[in-house]
């Protein structure tokens, strides 16, 4: 268990005053100066020293993602974009930081910028994050008015942040989609290379940074990065912000360090599982866009990205989504491909196309309305569609599909087999009308 001590979010639940008065006596902005005499490598060798890894879902080490930088500055500036468009359903621990304990998001903003050699930053904050937009932006006036940030401040870095509001769109959490709305495109992703770090926002040296991961650096710098890595698992340091929904007695969002174990979080945290372990079906452990895992799976495994790729599926955003023995388990899953194709942007063909065929199928089966032989096929599209997308979209909308098939082709099978006992004699499926011209394709 994560003592208090080593917390970083002090005020995740707003309990405490969110302001710069507030957020200091909480210990932020405190010899941020000194950190920034220490100079750029010095913070990205310490940060890479901690092993803090992206808290936006790929788990990249970010040290090494800042060290992709160039050294030198030219005629293009640097910049620095945070992702605070938290759409992944399930998810709900960057609006936590921005609306509750903001500062520590801009000063990390600063320290990362000069870390990187960028006097401007973006905060690209979610469409339907108003409220949070506003808190932020108050808290950004806060900082410029004390001198904390802006042109001449007391650290010694010139540094400008700006919020901008997006317009509701899934795909934007992508970080080429989202560099293209901020630019005022269509919010689509860019092919890669050239990467962000060479080409990025303007054609700029651009990193891309999670609300989070930004969020923990100055205290990794301030306590040191011996201080992160000693948390949590190797290769897998520090704390983590959980987000436990679903079936559970108290659904939270909550410190913690990684590599906890699975059963301690719920229990600890969330009260336990509603009706009692036994009443445990299956678990999203990392959002909805990884595989879903059986309950007697989770009841042994900890939270970290190593743990949970293991067991094919993944840690994501940790947004740990319950679902008790009263869930359908089919129509949940089907519930999710069908936000994937109303959230893929179009680009890409197997993508456009795929979730669609995908959610119509899952409905299907959900009501029973389909042949055996169309699991097989339904697999294997979602195979077709993962790894051929330009952006990890096409795989998002794939992994939900393949955890559901490889954990629970049973209850597929027999909610067939129920149908098929009801139905009428002669009764045509809507699998030999609709779908056999796709499958002979």
């Amino acid at each position: 268990m994560l003592e208090d001590k080593d917390r970083i979010f002090k005020n995740l639940y707003g309990f405490d005053d969110w302001r710069l008065e507030g957020a200091r006596r909480r210990g932020a902005w405190d010899g941020t100066k000194a950190l920034i005499e220490k100079g750029h490598d010095w913070i990205i060798d310490e940060v890479k020293a901690s092993g803090l890894r992206g808290r936006g879902g790929a788990g990249f080490p970010t040290g090494l993602k800042w060290s992709f930088m160039p050294k030198e500055v030219g005629e293009r500036p640097h910049y620095l974009v945070i992702n605070a468009d938290e759409s992944e359903p399930g998810t709900c621990k960057d609006r936590e930081i921005m609306r509750h304990d903001p500062h520590l998001l801009i000063e990390g903003a600063l320290l990362a910028s000069f870390a990187m050699r960028a006097h401007v930053a973006y905060i690209y904050i979610r469409g339907e994050f108003f409220r949070e937009r506003e808190r932020l932006e108050a808290a950004i006036a806060e900082a410029y008015d004390a001198r904390l940030i802006g042109k001449n401040n007391h650290h010694g870095w010139d540094f400008d942040l700006y919020v901008h509001h997006g317009a509701g769109a899934y795909i934007c959490g992508e970080e080429t989609a989202l560099l293209e709305s901020l630019e005022g495109k269509k919010g689509q992703p860019r092919l890669k290379p050239p990467f962000p770090a060479n080409c990025g926002l303007y054609g700029a040296p651009t990193t891309v940074n999670n609300v989070e991961s930004i969020a923990v650096v100055p205290d990794i710098l301030r306590r040191g990065a011996t201080w992160f890595a000693s948390l949590g698992k190797p290769n897998n340091t520090g704390t983590k912000l959980f987000c436990i929904s679903g079936h559970v007695n108290t659904p939270c969002t909550v410190e913690e360090e990684m590599g906890i174990p699975f059963v301690e979080l719920i229990e600890r945290h969330a009260g336990g599982i509603r009706g009692g372990w036994d009443n445990l079906l299956a678990v999203i452990p990392g959002g909805s866009s990884v595989p879903c895992l059986p309950g007697d799976i989770c009841r042994d495994m900890t939270m970290d990205f190593d743990t949970l790729k293991d067991l094919q599926s993944g840690l994501g955003t940790a947004a740990v989504i319950v679902m008790d023995k009263s869930t359908d388990i089919v129509r949940a899953i089907a519930r999710l491909a069908y936000f994937y194709k109303h959230e893929s942007c179009g680009q890409c063909t197997p993508c456009r196309e795929g979730t669609g065929w995908m959610w119509r199928v899952l409905t299907r089966m959900a009501e029973g309305r389909a042949e055996k032989r169309e699991i097989d096929l339904l697999f294997e599209v979602s195979k077709q569609i993962e790894g051929h997308t330009i952006c990890a979209l096409g795989d998002a909308a794939a992994w939900p599909v393949q955890g559901l098939i490889r954990h629970f082709r049973h209850v597929i099978e027999e909610r067939i087999d129920s149908y098929t006992k009801r139905a009428e004699p002669g009764l045509t499926r809507m699998s030999d009308t609709l779908e056999a011209p796709l499958a002979a394709q």
